[in-house]
């Protein structure tokens, strides 16, 4: 593997596995996608808010009203939650698959970027956090029309939108794994059908993991879903969720691990 040098010159280790190298330079990648997006700001943010609040309203009112309160909740309040996680982690994924593999591999924006003083690093790092941002936004317009409906208990559920963000930067960071072993668009599918669709079927979005059968519980138990909703759903009773420590810091740990992942194999696709 050729020498690599960084934005400053200097040799840079050839290691793929080195630690990321993180810089405020991330940023400028962050706003290079914020100005883009700007342009059509209005029809991507009804296409992230309109598709799960349908959900949330049709079934929520409609199952609903065939459905005893869960856990003390009316069920459209349970989906409430489910549905704010899932729009959140559904948001990250289609931008950090889609749309970072755009300017990857089909615009070679990141190619180009790479001739500006930034490195890979900054690249990916910028990209993580704009799809988190996009799921933030997400998270947030799902939340108002929670909160129109009278679901939101207290203030508390106001923590949702700094959930919203680490889920959002957890899912970036696998999409981004995805991103940067996939060859075409078509290998998308894989993910959705393999992963992140059972994933929102096994994890509590529509129905109580504690309905599963005890070995998909332990399933249910080791995927970053099951940890968000287990945060969400409390907080919008206007409770204190129990072993919040431990859900935070299974989020974060898949967001850095697979963060470190897709760096890794960003660097041996782009700097070969």
């Amino acid at each position: 593997m050729a020498t690599i040098r960084n934005p400053a010159g200097a040799p840079a280790r050839s290691s793929p596995w080195r630690l990321p190298s993180f810089s405020l330079r991330c940023l400028h990648v962050w706003r290079r996608n914020f100005l883009v997006w700007r342009k059509l700001a209005i029809p991507s943010m009804l296409g992230n808010f309109a598709d799960p609040a349908f959900y949330m309203l049709a079934l929520g009112y409609g199952l609903g009203s065939l459905i005893p309160a869960i856990d003390g909740l009316p069920y459209i309040a349970f989906l409430a939650a489910g549905t704010i996680c899932y729009s959140t982690m559904n948001t990250a994924t289609f931008e950090a698959l889609y749309s970072a593999f755009s300017r990857m591999h089909v615009q070679r924006t990141w190619d180009a970027i790479l001739n500006a003083p930034l490195s890979l690093d900054d690249i990916v790092t910028g990209e993580a956090l704009w799809a988190a941002t996009k799921s933030l936004f997400s998270g947030a317009a799902i939340l108002v029309v929670v909160w129109l409906l009278g679901l939101a208990q207290s203030w508390l559920v106001l923590w949702l939108i700094p959930l919203a963000l680490l889920v959002g930067l957890c899912f970036a960071s696998l999409g981004l794994i995805v991103t940067a072993l996939s060859p075409s668009y078509d290998f998308f599918m894989y993910y959705f059908t393999l992963v992140v669709t059972p994933m929102m079927l096994v994890c509590g979005v529509f129905f109580p993991v504690g309905q599963l059968p005890d070995w998909l519980q332990v399933v249910s138990a080791l995927l970053p879903l099951t940890h968000a909703v287990a945060i969400a759903r409390p907080l919008l009773a206007g409770e204190v969720p129990g072993q919040v420590l431990l859900h935070v810091a299974v989020l974060a740990g898949y967001g850095l691990v697979a963060f470190h992942i897709a760096l890794v194999l960003a660097r041996r696709r782009l700097l070969r």
